[in-house]
């Protein structure tokens, strides 16, 4: 039987590039986001490339409905022996001294609330049978603080954190939890920083086991944009770089 990838958050970028790198090794891949339409575009993208897809939308900010989309797609393709989370942030982006409780409190629900009931929803059955893979994707302000991304680095660096202690933690029963540090845009073409590149790089940390972290881009030149200018005023947007 063919083995169940799911990509929560899944888009034409990021998602479709992890997607593509596993419906090529034969995988099924399930794609949950909000917006069916976009999704059944992406289904019939993965279709022609001869991969195995089926959409489950669902708001990834309402739990039961991810947890409903995520039982869908068990009921659909089967066992999950996958899970790439990866929403890209929406709603404000606040810097640090504009930070308020509700700026944060959408962050949290997105990027930690939503993967922990993700990972909930997957990891019984994980467990039982030994085997399986969390990958949970942030950006760099998860690793690197900036002013100018402050409600997301909180979050996003909970949601690192987390993935951490996940790995230590389920390391001797056989899952293997990885997080992937988004450090750089992700640009249409086949270069390093191209989706296809990058979803090759989420397979071999599939494939290889041995590490919890993988950093795409230079967290070197972050540190010097925030030290910069960046610190005052961000010059990219969520649309294109990572946060």
């Amino acid at each position: 039987m063919a083995k169940t990838l799911v990509v929560v958050g899944a888009g034409p970028g990021l998602g479709m590039g992890v997607a593509r790198a596993f419906g090529r090794q034969g995988f099924q891949v399930g794609l949950v986001a909000r917006t069916e339409g976009k999704l059944q575009t992406l289904v019939g993208e993965l279709a022609e490339l001869g991969v195995t897809a089926a959409a489950f939308p669902a708001d990834i900010r309402d739990r039961d409905a991810l947890t409903t989309a995520l039982a869908a797609v068990r009921d659909t393709l089967g066992p999950v022996d996958v899970l790439e989370y990866s929403p890209s942030p929406t709603g404000p982006i606040t810097h640090a001294a504009q930070t308020t409780v509700d700026s944060v409190t959408a962050q949290f629900e997105l990027q930690v609330l939503g993967a922990v009931t993700a990972v909930g929803q997957v990891l019984p059955e994980m467990l039982a049978r030994g085997d399986g893979t969390l990958l949970l994707t942030t950006g760099v302000s998860s690793t690197i603080p900036a002013p100018f991304l402050a409600n997301v680095g909180m979050a996003m660096a909970g949601l690192r954190n987390w993935a951490h202690t996940l790995h230590a933690e389920l390391k001797p029963q056989g899952i293997h939890v990885g997080t992937v540090t988004i450090a750089s845009a992700i640009l249409p073409g086949d270069g390093e920083a191209g989706p296809d590149a990058i979803g090759a790089r989420y397979f071999r940390m599939y494939q290889q086991r041995n590490r919890v972290e993988e950093v795409i881009g230079d967290l070197d030149a972050f540190r010097s944009l925030v030290a910069g200018t960046g610190a005052r005023d961000n010059p990219a947007t969520p649309s294109n770089t990572a946060s």
